[in-house]
This record gives C-alpha cells, sequence and structure tokens, in this order.
C-alpha cells in the first residue's frame, strides 16, 4: 500500500451545506475520519444532528446544496443510498423503522445479499445467525417474527447491531442508537459495538449522552450547533460537556 493510500481518511464530509424543504439546516460541516477511528458527535435537540445522519446516508429528502461526502476517496454525494449500502456505508436509526409482514430472518438475508453480493447459503446463513444471536442475548424466535414490528426500544436496537455485524460496513454512522435502551440493552449493545472495532472500520457515533461513550470509546468527539461543528477535542470533552452541558460551546 502507498503513503498515499495509508493517509486516506475513510470518511470525509467536506465544507457541506444541506436543505430540507427549502430550508438551510447543515451550514458548511467538514469532518475527516482515518481507518479505525471513533468520532462522536454531540449537541442539542434541534442543531442539525439527525439531518446529517440522514444526509450522508443519501435520503432523497435532505438536498445537498454545497460541498462533498467522500468514502475511501470515491465521490459518494450524488449517489443513491442503496449505492452507498453496496459501498459499506451503513446508517443505524435512531427509530427503526417497523416492516410488518417481512420476518427478520428473510429481511436479513436479502441485505446480505444485496450488500455484500452473491447468494448465502441457508446452512451458512444459520450457522452465522446463531453465532451472532448468542452474542447478542437475541432469541432465535425473533428470526420469524416481523421485522422490528411489536418489538421494545432495545430490541429494535440490538437487531441493528445484527445487522452491523452482518454486513460488514467499513463506515459505520449511529443516529442516537442509545436512545429508548435501558441499562442492560445499552450495556450489550455498546459492548458488541466495541468488540466490533477494527482497524478497517471507522466510526460516525451521535448521540447526545456520555454513557455509550463510555462503552465505546472515542478517538475525538465534536460539539454540533447551529449546523455544523463548533468544536472538537478527546474524549474528555464529552465528560465535560455531561458535567457543564452546552452553555459554555459558543454557537451551541
Amino acid at each position: 500500500m502507498s503513503t498515499t493510500q495509508e493517509n486516506q481518511p475513510q470518511f470525509e464530509i467536506k465544507d457541506l451545506h444541506v436543505t430540507v424543504e427549502g430550508k438551510e439546516v447543515l451550514k458548511g460541516v467538514n469532518l475527516k475520519v482515518m481507518p479505525g477511528e471513533v468520532h462522536a458527535v454531540m449537541g442539542r435537540n434541534g442543531t442539525g444532528k439527525t439531518t446529517l445522519s440522514y444526509t450522508l446516508m443519501g435520503h432523497p429528502k435532505y438536498k445537498v446544496t454545497q460541498g462533498k461526502i467522500l468514502l475511501k476517496g470515491e465521490d459518494i454525494t450524488g449517489l443513491p443510498a442503496d449505492e452507498r449500502a453496496k459501498r459499506r456505508l451503513f446508517l443505524a436509526f435512531q427509530y427503526p423503522v417497523a416492516i410488518p409482514g417481512v420476518s427478520v430472518a428473510s429481511f436479513l438475508r436479502a441485505s446480505m445479499k444485496s450488500v455484500r453480493g452473491g447468494e448465502v447459503q441457508p446452512a451458512q446463513f444459520r450457522t452465522l445467525i446463531k453465532e451472532q444471536l448468542k452474542q447478542l442475548s437475541i432469541p432465535e424466535t425473533f428470526m420469524t417474527r416481523s421485522m422490528n414490528d411489536g418489538f421494545s426500544g432495545g430490541e429494535k436496537k440490538r437487531l441493528e447491531t445484527l445487522q452491523l455485524r452482518l454486513l460488514q460496513p467499513a463506515m459505520c454512522v449511529l443516529d442516537e442508537t442509545d436512545s429508548g435502551l435501558d441499562i442492560d440493552a445499552l450495556r450489550i449493545v455498546s459492548e458488541n459495538i466495541q468488540n466490533f472495532k477494527s482497524e478497517e472500520r471507522s466510526w460516525l457515533i451521535i448521540t447526545h449522552y456520555q454513557r455509550m461513550l463510555n462503552y465505546v470509546k472515542p478517538d475525538i468527539v465534536h460539539v454540533f450547533g447551529s449546523g455544523k461543528i463548533l468544536q472538537s477535542g478527546g474524549a474528555d470533552l464529552a465528560l465535560k460537556l455531561e458535567a457543564q452541558g452546552y452553555d459554555w460551546v459558543a454557537g451551541a
């Protein structure tokens, strides 16, 4: 591998401006994530954090008016969501959507085929699923239920973590994955994310609270406000925000 490739960011956002229904929400976001790094984005409600996550995944409601999104050096700004997923970009939603009538097993197999390519053999799929279900403390009976239909918040988040592990993304964006989790569910989900870290996989964790970062240790923490990153620092910045809030950050 050349020096240029070694120094190439896994994921990069350059001067990103985004409008939603004609209103500018993101106002020049700049972010660079190197391979293996964990970045946390923290900020008040209504500052544009979820807009950022949906824009990164290619939701058509969010219009990029300026700037670029790069994954492994490739400009993916104009790509639809499915093409971004095939390039191994993954988004865990704050509120995972229920899909009545589609079983969890069918959804997972179809997702793996679409993103990873090729048909997954039934025996191989069953073996892989059993192993991952055990690690996430998910009952096997979940596989026959409709996707997220009637699931608790914790169950939905565990299933998203299962998808994450099966799809093997290069860049993982977690939009308030800790939202709605009780203490035990938070620990299980967070520890499995921590154990899934690698030198080839990078993370952008969007959260309000320090609690998830107690398990998934960030390399860099960003304070988000008024549609852009206002300040960046090490893991101790998250602790300061937890203790003091956002009032001390200009523009937050």
